[in-house]
This record gives structure tokens, sequence and C-alpha cells, in this order.
């Protein structure tokens, strides 16, 4: 296999003119040693018939893992325009049950039928199946099928008899798990102490009771703060009654948390939906227009709160000088607090207890920080620009906005997760544009009472 590939415009042209001339030859040549990844960023390079070409080149397995490379857009348009036989043997067949089941759910309702009829093991549609009626966001839309499991009452010579059956079907053995005669989770059994024992001896004997696992309806965010707080490989899922249906390895959650991380920051940064680069522009824009009207309604009612002060501003020109530098500050420190508060509700580091603990420290950091940055101001305008009541209506403003941005970019999340609603909502724009109109507020507020104090 290829190590560190580079796509370069000069292989490119060389791959499509073999396709152009259905070069079938040299077109395999040119990817059969590539790694799926690879071929893979090809395809993004080439149109549909051309992506079709290649892939109907590669062998076995490899034509599969390429397919789970794609992106989910690009995967559907491409098996949109394969023949539903062609899917279901060359590529479904190949794959674990919980990938395919991902597959066939990016489908229309109609390609998804003419798929599953086609594929010969009857089990394994049954299973996939299965797996498709869970939500996707669940432990059970997370699960596969493929899995090792033993009988408690069963001895090692059995044990291996039928282990060796079921290995054919299991790409990467983690665990081996002991279920009793009801096919209810009994615990696990390490392939080491199977080595290590006596060819007679009983699994019941020998395995492990402590052992962790999920029900189907476990969001899957919970599953993988599970998977790293206990630092698993893989989890074994489980009905209602404890019967084991399935398990979750470490690739699968691995692409929760990015997902996750993805729309995250899609949402920090004032994005409403899921959105990919390659989506249209009619999309993209959709996407971007309702944080961005927040935005515009958040300018409106500031500059109408700052011509309610044109009066104020008019008598004292030199306050207009630092409405931006309130404006700003205010904004910063509202999204670190909202962003710190938002990650802890995301881990689960936030308890019952500790929340007022934590909350005290957000403000105690938030009350150095403005002390700070107070203090620094009020020496740049003691010394860079004149009049006494600026210098200490600036500094006193500057103090509040950031002790008043903290509170309010920490308590925001808090209530949106209250109501169960994605705190990630409260970072970015909404913060920014919230703190920028009460900052001003503030702001001219302390200008008038220090102003009629000093003046």
């Amino acid at each position: 296999m290829a190590a560190n590939f580079e796509l370069t415009r000069e292989y490119l042209d060389q791959l499509k003119d073999a396709i152009s001339n259905e070069d079938s030859v040299v077109t395999h040549e040119m990817v059969d040693d590539l790694h799926p990844a690879d071929i893979a960023e090809i395809y993004d390079e080439l149109n549909i018939d051309e992506a079709k070409f290649v892939h109907l080149l590669l062998e076995g397995e490899k034509s599969a893992d390429v397919l789970m490379e794609l992106e989910e857009d690009v995967r559907e348009r491409f098996l949109e325009a394969l023949p539903g036989d062609v899917i279901a043997h060359k590529f479904i067949e190949k794959l674990d049950s919980d990938d395919a089941a991902d597959v066939l759910n990016e489908l229309s309702e109609e390609k998804k039928s003419e798929v599953l009829k086609s594929i010969d093991d009857t089990e394994q549609a049954g299973d996939i199946v299965d797996l498709m009626s869970y939500d996707e966001d669940s432990a059970g839309g997370l699960m596969a099928k493929e899995l090792i499991q033993v009988n408690v009452n069963w001895d090692l010579v059995t044990c291996m008899r039928e282990m060796r059956k079921q290995a054919a079907e299991v790409d990467e053995i983690y665990y081996v798990y002991v279920v009793d005669d009801d096919g209810i989770l009994q615990g696990t059994v390490s392939l080491k102490r199977m080595l290590l024992v006596r060819p007679n001896a009983k699994i019941k004997n020998i395995y492990n009771n402590k052992v962790i696992s999920v029900p189907t309806d476990m969001p899957s965010n919970d599953v993988a703060l599970i998977m790293e707080k206990y630092d698993l490989v893989a989890l074994p899922v489980v009905d209602l009654l404890g019967r084991l249906l399935g398990r979750i390895t470490i690739d699968d959650v691995v692409d929760v948390i990015k997902e996750e991380a993805e729309k995250d920051y899609q949402m920090i940064s004032g994005i409403s939906e899921d959105v990919e680069p390659s989506d249209n522009v009619l999309l993209l824009t959709r996407a971007r227009i309702p944080w961005l009207l927040i935005g515009l309604a958040g300018g409106i009612l500031g500059a109408q709160v700052i011509s309610r002060f044109e009066g104020q501003i008019s008598e004292y020109p030199q306050m207009a000088m630092f409405i931006p530098l309130i404006a700003a500050m205010g904004g910063n420190v509202g999204v670190q607090s909202s962003s710190i508060v938002v990650q802890g509700l995301a881990n689960k580091s936030f308890s019952l207890d500790s929340t007022w603990q934590k909350l005290t420290k957000e403000v105690s950091v938030a009350f150095l920080n403005a002390a700070i940055f107070s203090i620094l101001i009020f020496g740049y305008n003691y010394f860079f620009t004149t009049g006494f009541a600026l210098t200490v209506m600036v500094s006193i403003s500057l103090f509040t906005v950031m002790m008043f941005a903290s509170v309010f970019g920490a308590f925001i999340p808090m209530i949106l997760n209250r109501f169960k609603a994605d705190p990630a909502v409260a970072t970015g724009p909404f913060i920014t544009t919230m703190n920028d109109v009460l900052g001003i507020v503030i702001y001219m507020a302390i200008g008038r009472i220090i102003f009629n104090a000093l003046m």
C-alpha cells in the first residue's frame, strides 16, 4: 500500500485520461495500491461517472472501505447512481452491520428496499433492518451485531470451537462476551485467561462479571462519555432484559465526538444547520442567515440605545471613543464564560454539588480580569486623555460590563440546558450581540452618573 500519497494535478490528469479511454488495466494499477482514504480523496476530483468506473474495478472489502471514507452527501449521490444489486453485493455484504445500516439510511426508500431485497444472506439483511430501526443518535444506532460471545456453562474446548465460527464475521476482537442460556450478558473473558487455563476449564470459573453495558436508547453523546471515562475500546449494548444485542467500538465513538465538535463549532460561529463546504450556495446562505439577522437586530437595537443618549454624547463627545472598546470587551468576556460552562455541561463535569462552586470560581476569575483591565484603561486615560471624569467613568464602566458579561455568559447556557435546548446556542453571536447592547446601556448609564457627580 502506497505511503504518504499526494494527489497531484499530473496524477489526476493521467487517471482521467485512462478513465476516458476506458482503460481498466491502467486505471486499476493507478489506484489499487492506494489507501481507501486516498482513493476517496481522488473521488472528490472526479465526476459521478468517473468515480463509478474506478469503484467498480476495486475488489471486495477495499471497495466497501472506500465507500465509508466518502463524505455522506458524496456517498449518497454515488450510490444513487448504482443499481441496487451492485450496492448489495459489492458494498453492503462487505460492511459491518452498523456501517451497512448507516449507508442504507442515507438512500431513498425505493433504493433502500431494492438493496435489501438483493442481499443473499437473509440473517445479515435482518440484522441490518433491526439496526435501521434505532435512532441514529442512540446506542442502538451506533452498535454493530458482529461480536464474539460464549455461554457461561461451556468448557474451554467448546468455547474455542464456537469462537472460530464467530470470528469469521468480526474484524477486531476486543472482548469475548459471556452470556447465559437466555442471552443475558454476564461479563467478559479475556483471551489471555483462556490461553493460560486448562482445556477442560469452565467459563463460569474464569470470566469477569464486572462489565459495563448500555441500553439501546442511551444518547450517543452519553455513550461517548462512558467510553472516555472508563477507557473502553468496545462497549456492549443490551435490551431492557439485559440480553446482549451488539457492541459499540471506539471508531464509532470517535465519529460521534467529531460530529458533535463540528456541530458545536458551527453553533459558536453562528451557523444554524449542519452544513459541509461542498453544499450549494443556497443551503450555506440559509444556514447563516438566522444568526446574522439576530446580529442585525442587535446592531439596530444598539444604534437605538446610542440615539437615546445622543444629548449626553453631544455634551461629552469623548465618550463615543470608548463605545467600541466597551462592546468588544463585554462580548469577548461573555463568550469566554459561556464556552467554559458549555464545555462543562457537555462533558457532564457540572454536578449538582459542583455547579455553584464552579460558577463562583468563574465569577472570581471575571472579577480579577475586570480589575486588571480597569486599572490598565485607567492608566491609559490618565496619561493620554484629558478629563478625570472620563478616566473614572471608563474604568468603572469597563469593570461593570466585564462582570455583568461574565455572569450573563455563565447563566444563559445553564438556563438553555434546563429547558432542554442546546447550550452551544448561547455562545458566539447570541452572547456577543446581547452583551454589545447591554454593555452600551451600562456604559451610558454609568457615564451619566459619573459626569453628573464630578462635573
